[in-house]
């Protein structure tokens, strides 16, 4: 594999359309707009999401908030990607959708559908009802879901340009919760593009999913509630970029027992080391339709 450089190895494209990073960040829960405006900087996102119910509320009251995104966003090269956060339907969620673009100029669209008040975990039919009718309207869908296969197939043959499977529920910080579900869903669906979306608490936890092969990750929770969260954003994004360049470098094979770095001379042929477990590498293509 020829050697990159950090900026082309964080860039991605995604719908044919180059994203300036892999790691995307929310823009809501932070101590102070200023705050916020620091975080996306500190962290050089892909993108930043934006709930459209949060920015109307700049014309009842200005707290910076819109100005200071909108500046943030320009210095770094981040693109907006508006949300239907607290859609719990899909004519509700494609309402959102179209006022969104109309609102923020763009054709990108975190579509969410609830469909449990406490899990916050996406409603499948819902979902999956008004991914079709965007994607007919012209949209950019990367809808949220969870991790099942069939449901993330159904998605990306309606027309979406990604999926965003969950690593656990929104805001809960406990990671990749279902380990083998998502390696399953990153291997049978290896051209598709993927993104973890919401769980996400700690820095070893995005590093993971990147060495899982994910394209990219969005969180909100882990940076805006950390005690430093410049500091956090920045160690989110070292994170990210490492993984990812493990995942391109080849992770080594996993071996059931101790291996010895110099090799052993004169045991009997019991004492040999066990063959290493193969190592299964994706090849795959960003999916750009």
């Amino acid at each position: 594999m020829t050697a990159r450089t950090e900026a082309e190895g964080q860039t991605v494209a995604l719908a044919g359309e180059n994203i300036a990073g892999r790691l995307w960040l929310g823009s809501s829960l932070y101590p102070s707009p200023d705050v916020m405006a620091q975080a996306i900087r500190s962290a050089s996102p892909g993108f930043v999401t934006v709930a459209l119910r949060r920015q109307t509320a700049r014309n009842i009251e200005d707290n910076g908030h819109w100005a200071l995104l909108q500046e943030a966003v320009a210095t770094t090269k981040a693109r907006l990607l508006p949300n239907t956060a607290g859609c719990f339907s899909a004519k509700e969620a494609i309402l959102m959708a179209n006022l969104a673009r109309e609102l923020f100029a763009t054709s990108w669209i975190k579509l969410e559908v609830m469909g449990d008040d406490y899990s916050l975990q996406p409603d499948p039919f819902e979902l999956l009802d008004a991914a079709r009718e965007l994607v007919s309207q012209g949209f950019k869908v990367l809808p949220y879901c969870t991790e099942d296969l069939v449901l993330c197939q159904r998605l990306l043959d309606a027309g979406c340009v990604g999926v965003m499977p969950w690593g656990a529920p929104i805001g809960s910080g406990c990671g990749l919760q279902n380990l083998e579900g998502l390696k399953r869903l990153r291997q049978r669906l290896p051209q598709a593009f993927m993104v973890i979306d919401a769980g996400l608490g700690k820095p070893s936890q995005a590093m993971q999913a990147m060495e899982l092969g994910f394209d990219a990750v969005l969180l909100n929770t882990a940076v805006a509630k950390a005690e430093q969260p410049v500091a956090m954003a920045a160690a989110f994004a070292a994170a990210v970029q490492g993984g990812r360049m493990a995942y391109d470098a080849g992770l080594m094979a996993e071996r059931p027992q101790a291996s010895p770095s110099t090799p052993p001379v004169g045991l009997p042929f019991w004492h040999q080391p066990e063959p290493a477990v193969p190592h299964t590498t994706l090849s795959r293509e960003v999916n750009e339709s």
